[in-house]
């Protein structure tokens, strides 16, 4: 059993030395091992043997030795794509080989007899870069997600409760299990316990379990070796060594097979993975924060999800209330996304009037937040005046809160009831008029002067 400074050991950047001559490979390792986790190698294929076994993160590899030259190596651990710095050691009179092993990829080269300081620097500047490159895959990931607000609105009860829950459990180290209906923002309060973590300044990485094929799910979290299956044409990083000293949110956990669950269990209690395709280990240091819209006891019960797994998760639970028990807090969110909307849609829209205040509290909003920061972008979409009344809602949106309609005018019920179909039939066509149109049953002229009277663009 690994001792913790084993397991703290194992976390630090890993490095592999490459040198047919024992001294300089003896050499290298006195000088790095405090700092570094170090593998050895005294010719090519006993490094590409090492390579393939283990998790490294840099190479300082020899150009000249007798079975295989360190440019063939290097170009063998450039084919494999998975990110890892090279950095070549030559002799003074090779300084030329050393320059074209840079054309081919390598980060650097260091030259014997080499410079304390200088091999320092080096590899230091290396590790940093292959590092900076994995936040750099992050970020373009949080790019590409959808935007969520960003924080938490609500002064109700049960969400000053919810706050003081969070400032005490965001600063441990324990995993969290965040309980609540689909839409009453459990992957925000995740946000909010990462964001006030030691982990802050590393990634969060959110996936949800429910939104992936079972196929690709285990490849979206562990990551898949070029060549794993049909289509893996390159080296895919999981979700895991993304997330490596960050937070990894689980959405919608329950929705795992019971193979993967197994899987994520193993990554629980060892702290590594393996990719789909791969045989060698990843050392993954990450808090799991994860969300389910079920009851998991009753899920254990029924078969469906493991119990060691359940106990695992659950070691902080985090119950979020439904948006009809705190509907106090409405016209804040009500506030709040139109403020978000006015911003991002260039409107002016200043608020709401009483009546549909009321209307919006009567409602017990079964879609929760989310359904109402819907219904607010809808409503700023299409609105141009300063005040939102009653007439401005959408038809279905009045008739489904249930509030008297007797003071719209037919033709205007009329006008928005044809307005909010047509929109509907556009956005689930994404805008093709042609289908738009074949769908309706009508000419596409008919439909693009239809379009035109009722003033539906679509977004840009």
């Amino acid at each position: 059993m690994q001792t913790s400074q084993e397991r703290i050991s194992d976390l630090r950047p890993t490095i592999l030395i490459v040198d047919d001559e024992k001294g300089v490979r003896q050499s290298f390792k006195m000088l790095l091992q405090d700092n570094y986790e170090i593998f050895t190698a005294e010719n090519g294929r006993e490094a590409l043997k090492v390579f393939s076994t283990k998790s490294i993160n840099l190479v300082l590899l020899d150009i000249l030795m007798p079975d295989m030259s360190g440019i063939d190596v290097l170009k063998k651990i450039k084919e494999a794509g998975n990110g890892v710095e090279v950095v070549m050691v030559t002799a003074v009179s090779d300084i030329k080989i050393g320059v074209e092993a840079m054309k081919l990829g390598a980060y650097d080269y260091i030259t014997k007899p080499f410079e304390i300081n200088n091999v320092l620097a080096v590899v230091k500047r290396a590790i940093e870069k292959q590092s900076l490159l994995m936040e750099v895959k992050y970020l373009k990931h949080e790019i590409e997600r959808y935007h969520e607000f960003e924080n938490i609105v609500g002064k109700n009860k049960k969400m000053i409760e919810l706050y003081k829950l969070i400032d005490k459990v965001s600063p441990t180290d324990s995993t969290v299990l965040i309980l609540g209906e689909s839409g009453t923002g459990k992957e925000l309060v995740a946000r909010a316990i990462h964001k006030r973590s030691l982990r802050a300044e590393k990634p969060f990485i959110a996936i949800g379990c429910a939104a992936i094929p079972e196929g690709l799910l285990e490849c979206e979290l562990f990551g898949a070796e070029k060549g794993a299956f049909t289509g893996a044409y390159s080296l895919k990083i999981g979700k895991f060594e993304l997330a490596h000293r960050g937070t990894i949110f689980l959405d919608e956990v329950d929705c795992l097979s019971l193979s993967l669950q197994a899987k994520l269990l193993r990554v629980l209690q060892e702290k590594e993975a393996v990719r789909v395709g791969g045989s060698r280990s990843i050392k993954t240091d990450v808090r799991i924060v994860a969300s389910s819209n079920k009851d998991l006891k009753k899920e254990v019960e029924a078969g469906n999800f493991r119990e060691d797994l359940f106990y695992r998760l659950n070691v902080i639970p985090i119950t979020l209330p439904p948006l009809r028990e705190r509907k106090d807090d409405i016209p804040l969110l009500v506030t709040h996304f139109l403020n978000e909307y006015n911003k991002t849609m260039n409107k002016q829209i200043q608020g709401f009037s009483k009546e549909v205040i009321d209307a919006f509290i009567k409602y017990d909003w079964p879609g929760n937040i989310r359904e109402l920061k819907n219904i607010i972008e809808r409503i700023v979409v299409l609105v141009d005046k300063k005040i939102v009344s009653m007439h401005n809602l959408p038809i279905d949106v009045i008739m489904h809160i249930k509030v008297p309609i007797n003071e719209l005018p037919l033709r205007e019920a009329q006008f928005e009831f044809e307005r909010q179909y047509l929109l509907k039939i556009m956005e689930k066509t994404r805008w093709n008029k042609t289908r738009a149109a074949k769908a309706l049953g009508i000419h596409r002229n008919t439909l693009l002067l239809k379009l035109n009277q009722l003033g539906l663009k679509r977004p840009q």
